[in-house]
């Protein structure tokens, strides 16, 4: 889906994706503080879990046909990248 987009618009969806992803970053930097990886760092982990989920699933043949499908599976792959990450480094700054 991502490969057959023009230039123009995958710029729009990096630049949507991306200013969504800080707001959501500074939202749950504040919400999480020590646990956190800082408002940019969940901003990029995000941003790159969305799109990498979108990738991965065109590559093991899904066809997410909708807009509205490719955003659900991007939103989910990104938070439970972010939230896999932060359960880690939470574990790892405890022990």
């Amino acid at each position: 889906m991502l490969m057959k987009l023009d230039p123009a618009w995958l710029m729009m969806a990096v630049a949507t994706v991306s200013v969504l992803s800080y707001f959501f970053g500074a939202a749950l930097d504040a919400l999480m503080r020590d646990d956190s990886f800082g408002s940019f760092g969940n901003a990029i982990i995000m941003s790159g879990g969305f799109f990498l989920t979108i990738l991965a699933a065109n590559y093991r043949g899904y066809v997410l046909h909708g807009l509205h499908f490719a955003v659900l599976v991007g939103l989910a792959g990104a938070f439970l990248l972010l939230g896999s990450l932060t359960f880690i480094r939470a574990l790892i700054k405890r022990l």
